[in-house]
């Protein structure tokens, strides 16, 4: 069963925080860079203790596709690059040989990988029915994960073809859906409710207008390391839960061993070795947020350019 959920954006520009000093698309989202649609199948059932095979759930899929055509017979200029490589993830030696992405990108949690990338491989098949028999290769499914085990019943591999096929049924340009939804509905971020988060920044008309927009899948950090704009909000969070005058209970202090997918979605005409240079800038941007990647997590980004095919 899917449960598709309406989430109330939260975000730190609605606060008036503006970061850096490139201004948004008019979404502040990955589908700013025209063509790009993003969908969600989410799946939540069941509260209480662990029952193996059975829930608590708290998983699902989301799909991100460069642009609205076939894109196996269109494909798109990609590259990717790995910064820890504890990751269960399928299609980025591919990626990384011919410089091209020929499938949606697909995210989900670990022990699912095998089961969206088989289904992710019926749907390309449908689409394209020459696959293995006239072309000159076969396909590359490209699913990367992170580990929701903390909060979903990760055994029970809940996720099935019938999710990967909602989450790309539902893919739409505008808004997108984020936090605790789709492949985010079980994550977890510096201490909060993490999962999907989403940007997007344009250049000046000067500079050719052109649009950088990002997706990510956030399941990493520790409260106390958390930095917004510099500042160690983390900490001072940590204080407020050990005062005396705090009625929550703080979050159990955890070893660093979350992970991020990191998605770059871009209208300027990159090639594959261009595009390579920009996932490897990704980290001096998650370090602004507090992360030190610790050993034993799964971190790496994937670029595409939809200016040609």
């Amino acid at each position: 069963m899917t449960e598709q959920t309406s989430v109330e954006r939260s975000r730190a520009r609605d606060l008036g925080m503006l970061l850096g000093t490139l201004s948004p698309g008019t979404e502040n989202a990955i589908t700013d860079v025209a063509g790009v649609r993003v969908g969600h199948a989410t799946l939540m059932r069941g509260i209480g203790p662990l029952v193996r095979g059975v829930g608590p759930v708290r998983t699902g899929v989301t799909a991100v596709l460069p642009h609205e055509g076939n894109l196996f017979m269109n494909k798109v200029p990609a590259a990717a690059t790995v910064f820890n490589g504890f990751g269960k993830s399928i299609g980025l030696m591919q990626i990384d040989e011919l410089g091209q992405l020929e499938t949606p990108i697909l995210l989900t949690n670990t022990l699912y990988v095998g089961r969206v990338a088989d289904a992710l491989v019926a749907v390309m098949l449908e689409q394209n029915p020459a696959i293995g028999v006239s072309t000159l290769g076969t396909v590359n499914p490209v699913v990367c994960e992170c580990n929701d085990g903390f909060l979903n019943d990760i055994q029970g591999r809940h996720a099935g073809e019938q999710d990967v096929r909602a989450a790309l049924a539902q893919a739409a340009g505008g808004p997108v859906a984020e936090g605790n939804v789709g492949a985010g509905t079980g994550m977890i971020a510096y201490g909060f409710a993490g999962g999907i988060g989403t940007a997007s920044r344009r250049l000046a008309q000067e500079h050719g207008g052109y649009t950088l927009g990002v997706l990510l899948l956030a399941n990493f950090g520790r409260r106390s390391d958390l930095l917004i704009a510099g500042v160690p909000v983390g900490r001072a969070l940590e204080r407020e839960d050990q005062s005396p005058r705090s009625t929550l209970a703080p979050p159990p202090e955890r070893r660093e061993q979350g992970s991020v997918i990191v998605l770059l979605a871009t209208d300027v005409p990159l090639d594959a070795r261009q595009l390579g240079r920009l996932t490897r800038r990704v980290p001096l941007g998650l370090a602004r947020t507090g992360t030190h990647m610790g050993h034993g997590s799964g971190d790496l980004a994937i670029a595409f350019s939809t200016a040609q095919r």
